[in-house]
């Protein structure tokens, strides 16, 4: 799978990784409509937002809620993998995948890797965060 039509700048998708990636916005950017798997995005998503309201609005503990929450946790951290991965890519690297034909260059400096930077916190927080309610519920009970 090589280049499409236009430019594609990795900042632009790295951003759209980390702010719409949880509905395939990156992958839409970067590969177009007809990508199956930016399509997969949403619907799991909203699958996995469902586990999230069956258990912070209901109080629902079941197993139900536990699989709809794993897959949560799949798609964020699928999002953030693929974060990583875009901003990490070297210029030159990403220009032979996505830039084949351009005649243009990328050179995106720091904003990729502060982007990438955003993405480690945020994950690092939610995971000491789901970490620490986990533990706390399987030792302490309740």
């Amino acid at each position: 799978m090589t280049a499409q039509t236009g430019f594609k700048n990795k900042f632009t998708a790295a951003l759209l990784a980390l702010l719409t990636g949880v509905l395939g916005g990156h992958r839409f950017y970067l590969r177009g409509l007809r990508d199956p798997w930016a399509w997969l995005h949403g619907p799991l998503f909203l699958l996995g937002l469902l586990g999230v309201w069956r258990f912070v609005a209901h109080r629902q503990d079941d197993p139900l809620t536990w699989a709809l929450l794993a897959v949560f946790v799949a798609v964020v951290i699928a999002v953030v993998v693929q974060t990583l991965v875009i901003g990490l890519t070297p210029d030159a690297k990403w220009d032979a995948r996505w830039n084949a034909a351009a005649v243009r260059r990328s050179q995106n400096g720091w904003g990729p890797v502060l982007i990438v930077i955003f993405a480690l916190f945020m994950s690092v927080g939610s995971l000491t965060g789901g970490l620490a309610y986990v533990l706390q519920r399987f030792f302490g009970g309740s």
